[in-house]
């Protein structure tokens, strides 16, 4: 008999939770999905707390606002805790043309931000420290810094800087995540970043506060996130080499932008003090300090409790059924720009070309293996029983954070576990020796190795859910040297530094989407980010389809992404498991903050007129 991997107080759980599901879902009858109404992306932590979900109610995203409702008088000055919920340190990669996880990213959304802002459908707008006009044929963008937009140490933001950046990251020495198919698209970047040229001849330097950056291809992506919107202080790196600057003082100890505040001290992986920017290009900010603190899922309540942090970056959705009625604190949520899923290793990244190479003998390249595995999971009666809602059942890699082009007439794969035996027959995987487990076509042991995240109590439930689920149509599922990984070491082995571990055949992560809806970023062949390694010409043509000149027009675009999803949904290099709410406490001495203020990006706060109505946390109740 194969050993179980769960733990004897976990089983128990777990039993229990099984049948849950067996009596919500009726049986393979019963396949109702739940079809809400409800770029480049970055990786994301698995959110973990009490493994045992409420069964008492269930809760939906249009419960919430994404606006703290305080219209309390705000005093002068004061100071935040600012809890980065997480369990592990964060890297510390503070510059965003290098950083790759998103702890980084809430650390720098702080103290640097954009020169330009995205309105509430993520269209680029001239709200922000800089402006722009686009030519008539639409490829070239001369963008113009607004006077007083200076760096933490008074030196200007310069279109030098800006450049500079475009510079850095197309560099041939540049190793970070950041070179992708947008900076591909800038005339003459490919003969810069092959050491063919000095310089990048779509890019021209006007004047101090103008910058022209001209595209091979007129593209809709462009005005969603397609321009890289971050400068780099010149004057502070521009002297380093390209491959030393990721790990210099000036990213790790001492970093710099021209943010709200300004790093004041680190304790690497632990905390960030920051000061207010007197200087900060919109007005003063009305805090003098915003501390940063990791702060574990598991006791994120009671930090929350005691006032030892006033804001998160994110909350457990797990946990709120138990701690909804919170006295000390406002709860804020909106559709998260992210989702969860399972994806398959169908082959390795080329290091020296940058590049995915499909394996067509990968262990999980049998498509009717990678379907069946889908229809064998009731994702839905996993977003209600251990998130009561605030996640739901996923059904295309387009989520509804972007409406206008998530396919909520897609199904997906619903769950269906004779369908998913049915699927195994056909292609051959049976059980040749009564064991109850199938062997391979070649009537091999067929062993899959299942990477997954930890991140609190109800991380390793929901994996072993996963495997007893596929335990039950025949397939012997197993985790990666038998236990959860915690985040950098899981991304790590399944490919982000761009060595792919040969032991993983599946796994489970999370993707923080970008503005722009194009999904190149994770599934293009030049994507690092496509850890399942898949490629194939249909999909190539469609992703070039989805930002041609024919895509400004709305209606050409969302045609393509919907035959795109259909493409997934077949081919199934991953499939998406939930979407996601973010629902993020307040402490209720909390004033003018709103979820979009988070990113400079939609709405009319910005983390600059944050500000609190006493000196000292409200603590509950």
């Amino acid at each position: 008999m194969r050993r179980s991997l769960l733990t004897k107080g976990l089983f128990a759980l777990f039993l229990m939770l099984l049948l849950t599901l067996a009596a919500c879902s009726g049986g393979s009858d019963d396949s109702e999905s739940d079809s809400s109404d409800s770029g480049e992306g970055t990786d994301e932590e698995q959110e973990g707390g009490e493994a045992e979900a409420s069964e008492d109610k269930l809760y939906s995203i249009e419960d919430f606002s994404p606006s703290a409702s305080n219209e309390g008088e705000p005093i002068d000055g004061g100071s935040i805790t600012y809890g980065l919920v997480s369990d592990t340190s964060f890297e510390g990669t503070l510059n965003w043309n290098f950083y790759d996880g998103d702890p980084d990213s809430q650390v720098l959304k702080w103290f640097d931000e954009g020169l330009l802002t995205y309105d509430e459908n993520y269209t680029m707008t001239n709200d922000g420290a800089a402006t722009y006009e686009v030519s008539d044929d639409n490829r070239t963008f001369t963008f113009t810094i607004k006077d007083g937009v200076n760096w933490h140490d008074g030196e200007p933001v310069t279109a030098e800087d800006w450049a500079f950046a475009h510079e850095v990251i197309g560099h041939p020495d540049y190793e970070g995540p950041r070179y992708s198919a947008s900076f591909q698209n800038i005339e003459g970047m490919d003969a810069y970043h092959n050491g063919e040229a000095d310089s990048i001849s779509g890019i021209e330097v006007v004047d101090e506060k103008t910058l022209k950056v001209t595209y091979k291809k007129a593209t809709p992506s462009l005005l969603t996130g397609g321009v890289w919107i971050y400068p780099m202080a010149k004057h502070i790196f521009g002297d380093m080499k390209v491959s030393e600057m990721v790990e210099s003082d000036a990213v790790r100890k001492n970093p710099i932008g021209f943010g709200p505040y300004k790093v004041e001290s680190i304790v690497p992986g632990e905390s960030v003090v920051l000061k207010k920017n007197e200087d900060y290009w919109r007005g003063e900010p009305r805090l003098d300090e915003v501390v940063i603190k990791v702060i574990n899922p598991n006791t994120v309540v009671q930090a929350l409790e005691s006032g030892k942090v006033d804001l998160v970056s994110s909350f457990p959705t797990d946990q709120y059924p138990d701690n909804a009625d919170l006295s000390n604190v406002e709860y804020l949520g909106k559709i998260d720009l992210a989702y969860t899923y399972i994806g398959f290793k169908l082959g390795t990244w080329d290091k020296e070309n940058k590049e995915i190479k499909p394996d067509p003998d990968a262990k999980m390249a049998n498509k009717n293996l990678r379907q069946a595995m889908w229809h064998a999971v009731d994702n839905k009666s996993v977003g209600e029983k251990f998130y009561n809602g605030l996640r739901w059942n996923a059904t295309t890699l387009i989520p509804p954070s972007h409406p206008a082009y998530h396919d909520e007439d897609n199904p997906g794969r619903e769950y269906d576990p004779e369908k998913a035996k049915q699927l195994l027959d056909e292609a051959g995987y049976v059980d040749t020796n009564d064991d109850g487990i199938r062997e391979d076509p070649d009537g091999e042991e067929l062993t899959i190795n299942f990477a997954s995240m930890s991140g609190g109590d109800v991380a390793e439930p929901i994996a072993n859910y996963y495997i007893q689920a596929w335990e039950q149509v025949g397939l012997n599922v197993e985790l990666l040297n038998g236990r959860l990984l915690e985040f950098n070491t899981f991304y790590d082995k399944v490919g982000q530094s761009g060595n792919d571990d040969p032991k993983v055949d599946i796994y489970q992560g999370a993707w923080s989407v970008g503005y722009d809806v194009d999904p190149t970023g994770l599934y293009g062949r030049e994507a690092l980010f496509n850890f399942s390694r898949y490629g194939s010409e249909e999909n190539d043509e469609l992703l070039a389809e989805g930002v041609s000149e024919k895509a400004f027009d709305q209606e050409v675009r969302q045609e393509v992404y919907n035959e795109w999803q259909e493409l997934m949904v077949d081919e199934v290099p991953v499939f998406p498991t939930l979407y996601r709410s973010l629902i993020v406490p307040v402490n209720n001495r909390i004033v003018n903050y709103d979820l979009y203020a988070d990113d400079m990006s939609t709405g009319d706060t910005y983390l600059y007129e944050l500000g609190v109505t006493q000196e000292e946390p409200v603590t509950a109740e």
